[in-house]
């Protein structure tokens, strides 16, 4: 049930022909309350879809009541056309639960600068029957509605002390900060005001889908939204919260890395003996987005000298010529130099873990990404076809 497991929620998916597959393409998320707290993220791309633009406004005031979302089209760089399909979209959900349309959310997800009248007459027409089908189990069809390359939905919940947070995601390419092509939605039934939910939310996606960079590619949709209906009655504390919500980011955020488009390596870039966190998550961005490297991984060549390499072009503080480097456990380099051979490296599995020792402080971070396959090339070289 995922994006309905807490209580207050419901949900729903259905089949309007945006994707050419009749599969479903729209969804509808509803916050039934008391409480309508929510807070919101986007991408930092400043190349920003309609939907985003719009939900940065709604947000605003910390009040939401539901969240529409539509795949097969990612209603970006259309115009004003665009726009105004983004605001009839909030209307005729606001006219069907006899809201605000300033309360409703909008996402979307798809090919960017395509959109029509009839793109905009089927989002309006799923709209239309998502909500006459909302119930408190359509989590399940709400998140099989958002998939776009994605070849299953991503889901998770964590109950704990009487209330709940389930979330939904989509994403299996453009995965980069900020945030990761992705649209997620996450619910809870806890009692919490819009401004705990903000910071509970910035803190969680800092270190699970800011840390996903499966491609560096960074989309113009992002959006991860929180609601919070508080009809559990129950006002957690704030870091027992926190952790929750952080734990269903971070399940999701391995989703999203474990469907990356065309992948055959889930990579984790783990960089200890960091100066700073900021060092540390620099060091393993830089991995995470040399090709040279992701290259070697789909070839199951454990070359340490592309990750020094890498590294090689931060600014973080460290002496390259004392960093050790890990393949799966096998120390392959140490003090920037050879240590055991890489026949001893085994790379066939689909997880990968490089351990980074820069040997210049305390602090750490893990970078997830994937390799880089034919299939990735592929199925990008053809996706608007």
């Amino acid at each position: 049930m995922s994006v309905t497991a807490a209580r207050g929620f419901e949900a729903a998916g259905v089949a309007v022909g945006l994707k050419s597959t009749g599969k479903k393409d729209v969804a509808v998320v509803v916050n039934r309350g008391p409480r309508k707290a929510a807070a919101a993220v986007f991408t930092s791309n400043r190349a920003q879809a309609n939907p985003i633009i719009w939900s940065r406004q709604a947000i605003a005031d910390g009040v939401a009541e539901a969240v529409v979302l539509n795949s097969g089209g990612a209603n970006c760089f259309t115009g004003s056309f665009g726009f105004q399909t983004t605001h009839q979209t909030a209307e005729r959900a606001a006219s069907l639960l006899a809201v605000s349309s300033g309360d409703i959310l909008v996402c979307s997800t798809g090919l960017i600068g395509t959109g029509d009248e009839l793109f905009r007459a089927k989002v309006l027409d799923g709209v239309e029957q998502a909500i006459a089908a909302l119930s408190p189990s359509g989590g399940d069809a709400a998140s099989e509605a958002i998939m776009t390359t994605d070849s299953r939905p991503k889901r998770a919940v964590r109950a704990q002390d009487g209330w709940t947070v389930g979330g939904m995601a989509k994403g299996a390419g453009m995965l980069a900060p900020g945030l990761a092509t992705m649209l997620v939605v996450i619910t809870t039934d806890a009692d919490l005001t819009s401004l705990e939910l903000d910071s509970a939310l910035r803190r969680a996606t800092r270190v699970s889908f800011d840390r996903l960079d499966s491609d560096g590619c960074m989309s113009t949709n992002d959006q991860v939204t929180l609601l919070a209906s508080g009809a559990s009655g129950i006002r957690p504390e704030p870091f027992s919260f926190t952790s929750a919500l952080t734990e269903v980011c971070r399940d999701l955020a391995e989703q999203l890395q474990s469907d990356a488009e065309g992948a055959s390596h889930d990579i984790a870039i783990e960089v200890v003996g960091a100066a700073s966190e900021t060092d540390a998550v620099e060091v393993g961005r830089s991995v995470a987005r040399n090709n040279l490297f992701k290259a070697a991984i789909f070839g199951n060549d454990p070359n340490w000298g592309r990750v020094l390499a890498a590294i090689g072009t931060t600014t973080a503080a460290f002496d390259p010529y004392d960093v050790d480097v890990s393949f799966n456990g096998v120390r392959v380099c140490t003090a920037g130099g050879p240590d055991r051979p890489r026949e001893d490296v085994d790379l066939t599995a689909r997880a990968t873990r490089i351990l980074i020792d820069l040997k210049s402080g305390a602090d750490a971070a893990t970078i997830l990404t994937n390799d880089l396959t034919h299939e990735y090339v592929h199925e990008n070289s053809a996706y608007s076809s």
